[in-house]
């Protein structure tokens, strides 16, 4: 987790709760931080999935050469300064 940090309070039904714990038990995850840990990361998770489907609407006329092209450009404009 960030070292920056701000303190949420939420409110979920119990056996959402009772789930997510059994969940994180399971995954050998029941230690403390964990369950902020997990939230964190499912908010991580569907702002990045939100952003890509943003992105695959807004693409969805470009011709698949053409963002081919521009990920090749981009691609190599990055290697040459990583050098």
């Amino acid at each position: 987790m960030a070292t920056n940090t701000t303190r949420w309070n939420l409110v979920v039904s119990k056996q959402t709760d009772r789930d997510l714990r059994q969940l994180l038990a399971y995954e050998g995850r029941g230690k403390k931080g964990e369950l902020s840990r997990f939230v964190e990361e499912a908010v991580s998770k569907h702002i990045f999935d939100t952003a890509l489907k943003a992105v695959h609407e807004r693409n969805a006329n470009v011709p698949l050469d053409e963002i081919e092209e521009a990920v090749e450009e981009s691609l190599s404009w990055a290697r040459t300064r990583m050098r």
